[in-house]
């Protein structure tokens, strides 16, 4: 785009912003002299955009009332990013507001992006409020999204956690947006294995020819859960804890933690449930495990026993604290 055109659309954005604003204004604003203000109006009423000259002391120029802006200019990215704030702010009371504002973008955008924002909102699935975001190539993510909704496979060149790279074929089954991460959930056709990819690990990605059949009532969301649970750590944790699967199993978040019942010990008539959590540090468990409020025993590793302690003294010491502090 040139330097001119840039700047006559950059003229209609601040008229768009409402008000009569003077011809000096918009020439700083523009970084041009008055003269240049001037003809790029004339520019803006050539494409019968309706600008209309204010006479008078606080006189300049300002849209007629009405006027309704033309279809967005939006690059991929830009767009990706609208919708995706958009797609969000669906798990919030803003829900109808979400959804009327994505069906407006849809309709000033060209065909092309249309489409595979389409399929961007057709595949994806979100399971929990974010943390800050991770990185995401839009190509990659539209790519994925289409994929997915045509039953294609895809070839991806991915980067493991540990920094190993390699290329593999994937059958794209979902696309979750999981605590601000992106994944991709599918079959990995190197080792015929359901798998999950992290997005901002996917450098390149290319659709294959042909296509597949996902499996019949797969739950992309619940799969990635349940794999981000039981997915190998430093530390295996293994606790019991005495309560109903039903009152142990809210109190744990599904992507951290699985719970099963378990027969109860000889001389004890109440339900326990056995907690299996991984992890590659310790030091935020005892807090969790005091949380639930109900009695545990740790089974594995011997040393969350030694960090449980830790946290009872802790807090002990604070409690005394508080005590001497109001005598």
């Amino acid at each position: 785009m040139t330097r001119p055109t840039a700047r006559v659309l950059a003229l209609l954005e601040l008229l768009q912003a409402g008000g009569t604003q003077t011809v000096g204004e918009l020439a700083g604003r523009l970084g041009v002299d008055e003269r240049t203000v001037r003809r790029y109006v004339t520019h803006l009423t050539d494409l019968d955009i309706p600008v209309r000259s204010v006479r008078g002391r606080y006189g300049g120029y300002q849209l007629a009332p009405g006027y309704r802006m033309p279809p967005l200019m939006l690059t991929d990215d830009e767009a990706v990013a609208v919708l995706l704030g958009l797609l969000t702010s669906r798990s919030t009371t803003a829900t109808f507001a979400a959804d009327s504002a994505t069906a407006k973008l849809r309709r000033v955008l060209p065909a092309r992006l249309t489409a595979r924002l389409d399929a961007l909102i057709n595949t994806v699935e979100f399971t929990a409020d974010a943390r800050p975001d991770v990185a995401v190539e839009s190509s990659v993510l539209l790519l994925v999204a289409e994929a997915t909704r045509e039953h294609r496979p895809v070839a991806i060149d991915y980067t493991d956690r540990s920094g190993r790279p390699s290329e593999r074929t994937v059958h794209p089954y979902g696309l979750v947006e999981h605590s601000g991460r992106w994944y991709l959930t599918g079959k990995d056709s190197s080792s015929d294995e359901l798998r999950q990819f992290r997005l901002d690990r996917i450098t390149a990605v290319t659709t294959r020819p042909g296509t597949f059949t996902p499996p019949a009532g797969f739950e992309p969301a619940a799969h990635l859960l349940s794999a981000l649970a039981t997915a190998p750590y430093r530390h295996d944790v293994s606790v019991r804890v005495q309560g109903t699967l039903t009152e142990i199993r809210p109190l744990l978040p599904a992507a951290i933690a699985t719970v099963q019942e378990i027969d109860s010990p000889p001389s004890d008539t109440d339900p326990w449930v056995r907690v299996r959590i991984r992890a590659e540090q310790l030091d935020w468990i005892p807090p969790l495990l005091a949380g639930l409020n109900h009695p545990f025993v740790i089974e594995h590793p011997d040393i969350l026993n030694d960090a449980v302690r830790t946290l009872a003294r802790r807090l002990t010491a604070a409690a005394d604290g508080r005590h001497r502090t109001h005598r």
